[in-house]
């Protein structure tokens, strides 16, 4: 689920002893599976969907992954293509979920349902000062929060995760409700936080009175017509049609999945359904659609509105409104430049920074977008 990486993997760094524990542990654990395997699969050389498309995302993106999809879009076309995968087969979309998470928010917002200053204690069971936190606060990074809870459980979680190329994110929201018990808010203003976004979406379900996956499915997946994108909870609702992703060290990645985790980084799309999701951003056609408007600035780079990150290209000079994600075994990029008129997602079976596949995507918006 992890996006705008700042570490090497992805993860959130901790603080004082507790972190040099856990990185005399991890470093030789990701030395190790370095030397059992060096590098994913390469990408095969066969591609289904339009060629002219998969031949520009082999080189952009390039090859050393199992699988690809990409989609390029505009609002009178869509073009989709995939390698090592099916235009139906689902990948990970990491902490894109958090950009469904920001339109369901604006959605409810619309209905009435919640406001911006909604506090999070009025709909979760939480103490002061976590309590007294806005919707607003979780939705544009601007609650104090680490990006996990600063806790042994999550260390170690972390640490196996590292080891065996596990899902460190498997906590029910019970349990995450519980790590957070006494949770100082100390961070600075823009820290990307996972929890802030379980937090996010766990409150808008609690105030709609419905599960997480249910209310996304019936207020944004629905509408949009995304109809094989699903929010797993277990392994038990993962099938054929879903990759198995690889670490960057070429090591088979468990799937991300979870209760607590879902609004933040849980859910798997096929590359048909990113195509609709990045057409309807770009046209306004998407549920909670205000979402996307700027409304914070979040670093020298962002502006950040629902979940959704604002930026200037320097290539092009336009406006570009997007989103990355990054799992065990997944990356993911999602942008729309409005000016030139395209939109693009991409969707990779390896575990590698998602810095890659946010360059590659941006490169992918102003070439598509030169030729539009």
């Amino acid at each position: 689920m992890n996006g705008r990486v700042v570490t090497p993997t992805g993860r959130a760094p901790g603080t004082g002893r507790r972190v040099l524990v856990i990185v005399m542990c991890v470093l030789p654990a990701l030395a190790a599976g370095l030397l059992w395997r060096p590098a994913p699969g390469p990408l095969p050389s066969g591609h289904v969907g339009d060629a002219g498309l998969a031949e520009l995302a082999r080189d952009v993106i390039g090859p050393d992954r199992p699988a690809l999809a990409v989609a390029a879009v505009t609002a009178q076309d869509v073009r989709t293509a995939a390698i090592g995968a099916g235009l139906q087969d689902r990948f990970e979309i990491g902490s894109i979920s958090k950009g469904l998470t920001g339109l369901l928010f604006a959605d409810m917002i619309g209905r009435g349902e919640v406001t911006p200053e909604t506090r999070v204690g009025a709909l979760l069971p939480l103490d002061p000062p976590l309590a007294d936190v806005t919707l607003a606060q979780l939705a544009t990074h601007h609650s104090g929060l680490t990006s996990q809870p600063e806790t042994m459980g999550q260390f170690l979680r972390n640490y196996w995760g590292s080891l065996a190329a596990a899902n460190p994110y498997d906590a029910t929201l019970a349990e995450r409700l519980a790590s957070l018990e006494g949770a100082e808010l100390t961070e600075p203003p823009a820290t990307y936080s996972n929890t802030g976004f379980e937090l996010l979406g766990a409150a808008l379900a609690a105030a709609a009175g419905a599960s997480y996956p249910q209310l996304l499915a019936e207020r944004v997946l629905g509408p949009l017509g995304m109809q094989d994108t699903i929010v797993p909870v277990s392994a038990a609702e993962l099938g054929p049609g879903d990759v198995i992703g690889e670490t960057g060290g070429g090591r088979r990645a468990d799937p991300w999945l979870g209760e607590a985790a879902a609004p933040a980084g849980a859910v798997r799309a096929d590359v048909t359904d990113m195509a609709v999701l990045a057409r309807a951003l770009l046209t306004g056609e998407a549920p909670g659609i205000d979402a996307l408007a700027p409304r914070l600035p979040f670093d020298e780079e962002d502006r950040i509105g629902w979940a959704w990150f604002t930026r200037t290209d320097p290539e092009t000079g336009h406006e570009v409104v997007w989103h990355n994600g990054g799992t065990g075994g997944f990356t993911a990029f999602i942008g729309i430049d409005r000016q030139a008129g395209v939109g693009v997602a991409v969707l990779s079976a390896v575990g590698e920074s998602p810095n890659h596949v946010t360059r590659a995507g941006f490169s992918l918006l102003a070439r598509i977008g030169a030729d539009a």
